[in-house]
């Protein structure tokens, strides 16, 4: 039996336990890969009615999951209050994720799906990451600046270069080797994910109208296009930078695989408004297939049952098929 898919909950006040079990729910139409659940089994069945098995190890969890949503039961956080987050189960929480990662790194689950955690109250107990894609790149042995987080949809996949940082800040920090060394790791994970051969990579421009040639700033002069001529000279299809207001319309995604966009809300903003249910977090540049949905801990509507799962199901859909590929590309390169 191949492995499972192993997903942490996230926080145990959030609404990942509550998408968790819808997705299980959806298991049969939606054609999920087999997956184990890992947290505080108790955050499930406080919001969900389904059935719940506890198990000892991922293989068990697969062999139940047909009855049953398997769950790797880390700890018990005390009272769990749907939409009152506290320092147990931010504990609990990461707990779950280093259990997680470990699992899929010593081959037991063959990838990681994570629920959304409150950085707030993960800084709160000694959290020094920025955030979880930070914290699972030195776990699995590399530098957090060198993952980069790809946002994707059915039919659009963004890259911010920058992320969680003041407007303000984002030029400062652009820089050419920034730039290559991010679109180098999009590259390989295109191929390396998706199986897609010669990735097309469009650069967004900073600056609106990308620039205007140097009227509306100089960052696409200086930075954009060297970046760019040297992306291009290492074999990579870069092409721009556009103006990034005439790039997400459906006939401009067809002209590329991925879109590379300066800072977080260029990027973001036409993924969610074209996939906000279902929009998937992946991390590239990892020994390991890592999604998540994009979204987050959703205090206000935990326990309610109006979280939607679709994110979530996506991500598990996305794992599986990218730990698919990586399997099937390592199947074609051993030797006969």
């Amino acid at each position: 039996m191949t492995a499972p898919l192993a997903v942490s909950m996230g926080d145990p006040a959030g609404i990942g336990p509550e998408v968790i079990g819808k997705a299980w729910e959806a298991r049969l139409s939606r054609r999920l890969p087999r997956f184990v659940a890992v947290g505080d089994a108790r955050a499930l069945t406080r919001v969900w009615s389904g059935p719940v098995a506890i198990v000892e190890d991922v293989a068990a969890g697969a062999e139940r999951f047909d009855a049953a949503l398997p769950v790797l039961h880390v700890e018990n956080t005390g009272e769990i209050v749907p939409g009152v987050p506290d320092a147990a189960g931010a504990g609990c929480a990461l707990h779950s994720l280093e259990l997680a990662c470990d699992l899929v790194r010593s081959g037991s689950a063959r990838a990681l799906v994570t629920g959304p955690v409150s950085k707030a109250q993960l800084y709160d107990i000694g959290f020094t990451w920025p955030g979880q894609t930070e914290f699972l790149a030195e776990r699995c042995g590399g530098v957090g600046a060198n993952a980069v987080m790809m946002l994707a949809g059915p039919g659009l996949r963004v890259v911010p270069v920058t992320t969680h940082v003041p407007l303000a800040k984002v030029a400062g920090l652009l820089s050419i080797d920034m730039l290559v060394a991010k679109a180098h790791t999009t590259a390989r994970g295109l191929t390396q994910n998706f199986g897609i051969t010669a990735p097309r990579l469009a650069f967004a421009g900073f600056n609106p109208h990308a620039g205007e040639g140097g009227a509306i700033g100089h960052e696409e002069i200086d930075i954009l296009e060297p970046a760019i001529a040297r992306l291009r000279a290492d074999g990579i299809d870069a092409s721009g930078p556009f103006a990034a207001d005439t790039m997400f319309h459906a006939r401009a995604r067809e002209g590329y695989d991925v879109a590379i966009c300066c800072y977080h809300d260029q990027a973001l903003v036409p993924l969610k408004t074209l996939y906000f249910d279902d929009g998937v977090n992946m991390t590239l540049g990892l020994p390991i297939v890592r999604t998540s949905p994009d979204h987050g801990t959703a205090f206000g509507i935990a326990g309610r049952g109006l979280a939607n799962a679709g994110a979530t199901i996506a991500a598990i859909l996305m794992a599986g098929e990218a730990a698919d590929q990586r399997a099937y590309a390592g199947e074609r390169r051993e030797p006969a």
